[in-house]
């Protein structure tokens, strides 16, 4: 018996594992094992000479008190509790400013980019081919204040009527929408790209079904385009979630208050300090990865409900 594309039934059967067998195999060395390797880090022991970190690779001799403990300081009122809400409030707000940007800027190129869409989107994510540390270090310069040089920036607002003194960017009360315009930069291009492919997706019959039936602009976009986007923004606000939450290289360059550190700080902190620290890093990792696993559960809930409604 042979398949609509070729060969029998037991040589499909295992043609298609075998294309998996590269990526999983991948998977278990640069996911599982390392995972696996936080978690004997995270229940494991301490010397008791020198404090260093003594994994548990047997799960049957994991031990949970320092873990348990980190679970409470994270919880609990203090700096970790203080440093993870104030990564909730980051994160949070630089999704809703990369939807208000990046969703017009994907809008356009969708429906009126034509025959330059490929221009345009080349044009977005060119600045991108340089290394991320040098684009925030430029940002850096340019928000930086010295005594004899207010910066570029603060020259352009101290030329409007609104801005009479220079302003602080990298530390001071702004310095918290610094880390958030710096997180924004970094990550609106893996935004845009997605609800790009979901806008450019969209049939124009069902945008022209609904002007037909006397719908105006505003109104076939409320109803027709935007819904039909959801996903799109959807798995735009997942690919830039994930690692937003364990940023810490932004708010270090950004900005040297350590009233901005996020949780991806303290676990850096924790991993490369001394004294025995690193169990308490692994351990936050882990948690990290458990509220970033639940918000991914809740992206593939909602992708299989959107893909059960389209089918009927």
């Amino acid at each position: 018996m042979s398949t609509p594309a070729g060969g029998t039934v037991g040589q499909r059967r295992w043609y298609y594992p075998a294309l998996a067998t590269p990526g999983i195999v991948w998977l278990l060395l640069l996911f599982i094992m390392p995972f696996y390797a936080i978690a004997a880090v995270a229940f494991g022991t301490r010397d008791q000479i020198f404090a260093l970190p003594i994994p548990a690779w047997n799960p049957l001799e994991w031990q949970f008190e320092t873990f348990s403990e980190t679970a409470r300081e994270l919880f609990a009122s203090g700096g970790l509790q203080a440093q993870f809400t104030r990564t909730l409030l980051y994160v949070g707000t630089s999704v809703v400013l990369c939807l208000l940007v990046g969703y017009p800027v994907a809008y356009y190129i969708a429906r009126y980019g034509g025959r330059i869409k490929v221009l345009l989107l080349t044009l977005m994510i060119a600045p991108f081919w340089m290394s991320y540390l040098m684009r925030m270090l430029a940002w850096v310069n340019l928000l930086s204040v010295k005594p004899d040089d207010p910066g570029l920036v603060n020259r352009l607002l101290l030329l409007t009527p609104f801005v009479h003194d220079p302003i602080a960017w990298n530390s001071g009360t702004v310095s918290n929408m610094t880390v958030i315009l710096g997180l924004v930069y970094g990550y609106i291009p893996f935004f845009i790209l997605p609800l790009y492919a979901a806008l450019d997706r969209i049939d124009r019959s069902q945008l022209e079904a609904s002007r037909d039936m006397g719908a105006s602009p505003a109104s076939t976009f409320w109803r027709v385009t935007l819904p039909l986007s959801k996903q799109g923004i959807l798995a735009g606000a997942v690919i830039i979630t994930l690692p937003m939450f364990g940023d810490y290289y932004t708010p270090n360059l950004m900005t040297a208050s350590p009233e901005n550190t996020m949780i991806g700080n303290a676990i850096d902190l924790a991993l490369q300090g001394g004294q025995g620290t690193q169990p308490k890093g692994a351990g936050l990792t882990l948690l990290l990865s458990a509220f970033i696993g639940a918000l991914m559960i809740y992206y593939l809930v909602s992708v299989s409900r959107a893909a059960k409604e389209a089918q009927r």
